[in-house]
């Protein structure tokens, strides 16, 4: 239990950090280019939640974020017994949701700054916290789907 709280925790202050070194040294709109024509440090504000959806619904993300930290904390003590990669999952789910909250609640928008141009596509600027996201929910679809099998497999029910 204790890997899966310290995996949120170092991911929410590399977060943090990270938004707080790019408040500090960039002014909103600054790009810098890292890897020529694919990767770039742009600093960027989201009001809203990913690609900017329900922009300014600030209440409506604390009441869900506040529902979902419980959520997935319940799940973590009381559904994850035995499948490391459900609890792996679930923890940076949690960096995700509490970096992000942790913006809008102390600067009522999203600091991001991550800028890629993958084959071409200019996909929406993101941050630690949204990585954490994204692989916590590819994580948790995997371990859904085939560490119950393995367990089975193994004799565990």
């Amino acid at each position: 239990m204790k890997r899966y709280y310290g995996l949120a925790l170092f991911l929410i202050l590399l977060d943090q950090v990270t938004k707080w070194i790019v408040v500090q040294t960039m002014t909103i709109g600054q790009s810098i280019e890292l890897i020529p024509g694919w990767l770039y440090l742009t600093s960027y504000r989201n009001k809203g939640a990913a690609w900017g959806m329900l922009e300014g619904q600030m209440v409506f993300f604390f009441i869900v974020t506040a529902i979902v930290v419980v959520g997935l904390i319940y799940f973590l003590h009381k559904e994850v017994n035995g499948f490391s990669l459900l609890g792996y999952s679930v923890g940076l789910l949690l960096a995700g949701a509490i970096g992000n909250f942790i913006d809008r609640l102390f600067r009522g928008e999203v600091v991001d700054f991550v800028d890629t141009y993958p084959f071409g596509y200019n996909f929406p600027i993101f941050n630690v916290a949204d990585m954490a996201l994204t692989f916590g929910v590819i994580f948790m679809i995997i371990g859904v789907l085939f560490e119950e099998k393995l367990n089975k497999e193994r004799g565990r029910s």
